[in-house]
């Protein structure tokens, strides 16, 4: 796999002429190498349906008179670029209005992406039809034919639909199509049958080749089908409604499932299929930069021109990116994350309760992975079949349950010493009124206060003492089993109410007790909020310093720490076949603009950042890659401790055993 790729989108309407006119195969590979591009996903169908070369098993565009396909493939390949080819799965809009019975179709009947046939867009298609038949001809073709590097399959995961087929198939089974349960497993079994299909087309031909099935979203806790690929392709772009929160998130995930991935963002100034958008070149710096520091390749989509000449102000963009990767490519090979904490996702608790999550945004895991990036913590996003024995504190963030089957994983875990950081309804058992661990708390309701404050027995990033609000659920509890209390649990006088509210917002404390707010156990420490979820809405500094206060009791000689601002990205890689660890400093500030729009301009240089790292081995060398730059380093005590004089966006800080 490799660390420099471009995914090349190429859905071209049927309305435009001149397909190809301009492709130049000297022009092709001058964009590659000014791109520093080392692999290249081009097309053999689209959206909207059409093949990109000749085909018996697909229509070729109309408006393209040679093989497109085999003459970027031809010219990738003499400068030695890599191309696995596209193909649109789940999306073929030409054959859409053929067979519109062969579509996804939602309860009222409506369609999928676009709702109808008057709105313009695409409409996916169901793979309980014969559509799939068509779609593993298309994908046999490209596999027989072309010299791929790797099949990426667009469209697809486990969709709900009530189809005539699904409908009829379900009935033959003996079920109801309004049985919600047994149509779920209906959609599981479609999107498993059409994956083993899809892998067999490919390996019959080309054995082992690269399979990628793209569903925008890895879903935590679903390990069977992440293990449908033969890797990952993180589809995160900042500027297209993903934010930057999103691929540590997903990042921190991947890296525990033990294969390779990448991460992807696009050039563009929002999203796919924006012509004459460009991101700053800082931008992308820095989102590849951040892909490295978690142990992923890199990938940035473009758009292709209809006339297929390739864009010169996108390759100057992206080379300014894939230079620097390049540089850095020596270190960032084979690596395995170093990590104290284990954050045991909700989604993936969902995905493992009920098969999937509610909703691909999961707040508490999203709230939960920036206050620990903004702690400066090495964490791993992790699920149910995890070793937790890898790491010494494990976070239940706000709703994750523990059974008897997680109970029997964290009893050998906490016995050996690690603790947990359990917070709103996490750590009880499923019926929810009673906790499974010794966390100095015995639960009495949930609380029918909200919002309610906390008034914390320590101090709040310099604060004087007072009382924090907590928009999140809270839980009542009182302590139990020798619990110590960090702080106390208030109400306000009243809900707000039509009858009886109190100013713009919500009623004030109390100012009365009403049992404790966080509690510290044997098996770890408790705070009665959903406090993750409340900081991925609302960003309460309290709340982030209440968990960063807790996670340093739980973890006081954690592996680095670092006077990186807050905003900054702190990782650290193991590469053990080169006797090193590489820790990861980035630094970026993101900002607001337009409608929900995140951009990354100016990079603003960071001088004299401290690192201290433990570690037992005797450190022979300590350096910054790519430039080879020494670093002045005391070891003692089992701690390597040095600066960084200054950088820009990403340092990567060498210790060298």
């Amino acid at each position: 796999m490799r660390f420099r790729q471009v995914h090349l989108d190429f859905h071209t309407s049927e309305a435009i002429a001149g397909i190809g006119s301009r492709f130049s195969k000297e022009q092709f590979q001058a964009m590659l190498r000014k791109g520093h591009v080392d692999s290249v996903t081009v097309f053999s169908k689209c959206h909207h349906g059409w093949a990109y070369h000749p085909s018996e098993a697909n229509e070729t565009h109309p408006g393209l008179g040679f093989d497109l396909l085999g003459a970027q493939i031809e010219a990738a390949h003499d400068i030695g670029v890599k191309t696995p080819v596209y193909i649109s799965a789940g999306l073929d809009e030409k054959l859409a209005r053929r067979r519109p019975e062969w579509l996804i179709r939602k309860r009222n009947e409506a369609t999928q992406w676009a709702p109808d046939f008057l709105t313009p867009g695409y409409h996916e298609f169901c793979m309980n039809t014969p559509y799939l038949d068509v779609l593993l001809a298309q994908i046999e073709e490209v596999a027989q034919r072309y010299e791929a590097d790797g099949i990426f399959l667009d469209i697809v995961g486990v969709r709900e639909c009530y189809c005539q087929s699904c409908v009829a198939s379900i009935r033959a089974e003996g079920g109801d199509p309004r049985d919600a349960e047994a149509m779920k497993t209906l959609w599981e079994r479609t999107y498993a049958r059409y994956a083993d299909a899809a892998n067999r087309a490919v390996w019959k031909h080309k054995p082992g080749l690269p399979v990628f099935h793209n569903g925008g979203h890895i879903t935590r806790g679903r390990r069977d089908l992440a293990f449908k690929n033969t890797h990952l392709e993180l589809e995160s772009l900042p500027t297209g409604g993903w934010g930057y929160d999103h691929f540590p998130l997903s990042a921190r995930y991947a890296q525990t499932l033990g294969i390779d991935y990448l991460g992807m963002t696009g050039k563009f100034h929002t999203s796919w299929g924006e012509f004459g958008g460009y991101k700053h070149p800082n931008a992308l710096r820095y989102e590849t930069a951040l892909s490295l520091a978690n142990g992923a390749r890199c990938s940035i989509g473009d758009q292709l021109h209809p006339e297929g000449a390739m864009d010169e102000a996108t390759y100057a963009l992206i080379g300014a990116a894939y230079a620097e990767v390049e540089a850095k490519e020596l270190w960032c090979d084979g690596v395995e994350s170093v990590a104290d904490v284990a954050l045991l996702s909700l989604e993936a608790q969902e995905a493992h309760l009920h098969g999937a999550p509610k909703s691909r945004s999961v707040p508490a895991d999203a709230g939960a992975v920036r206050m620990l990036l903004e702690g400066k913590l090495l964490f791993d996003v992790v699920d149910r079949d995890a070793d937790f024995a890898r790491y010494r504190v494990v976070v239940l963030p706000d709703g994750v349950c523990v059974d008897d089957a997680l109970r029997d994983k964290l009893e050998p875990f906490l016995r050996s010493g690690g603790k947990v950081l359990a917070t709103g309804a996490s750590g009880l058992t499923p019926a929810g009124d009673a906790f499974a661990l010794r966390l100095g708390a015995r639960w009495v309701e949930a609380n029918p206060y909200r919002p309610s404050y906390f008034r914390p027995s320590f101090a709040i990033a310099g604060l004087p003492e007072a009382s924090y609000v907590v928009y999140g659920q809270g839980q009542r509890v009182a302590l139990a089993d020798g619990g110590a209390a960090h702080g106390a649990r208030e109400n306000p006088y009243f809900n707000r109410d039509v009858f009886a509210f109190c100013s713009h917002q919500h009623t004030p404390s109390a100012l009365a007790s009403d049992g404790p707010g966080m509690t510290e156990g044997e098996d770890g420490i408790y705070i009665a909020w959903n406090v993750f979820e409340d900081y991925a809405k609302k960003g309460s500094l309290a709340l982030r310093e209440t968990v960063l206060y807790a996670l340093e009791r739980l973890l006081p000689n954690r592996t680095l720490r670092t006077n990186l601002p807050a905003q900054g990205v702190v990782t650290v890689q193991k590469q053990a076949k080169r006797n090193r660890w590489v820790a990861h400093l980035l630094y970026a500030s993101p900002v607001r603009r337009g409608d929900g729009v995140e951009v990354i301009e100016d990079l603003l240089p960071l001088r004299d950042v401290a690192v201290r790292i433990a570690a037992s081995a005797p450190v022979k060398d300590v350096y910054l890659a790519p430039s080879g730059e020494k670093l002045p380093f005391v070891q003692e005590g089992g701690t390597i401790r040095c600066t960084v004089p200054e950088f820009t966006a990403h340092a990567m800080v060498v210790l060298q055993f």
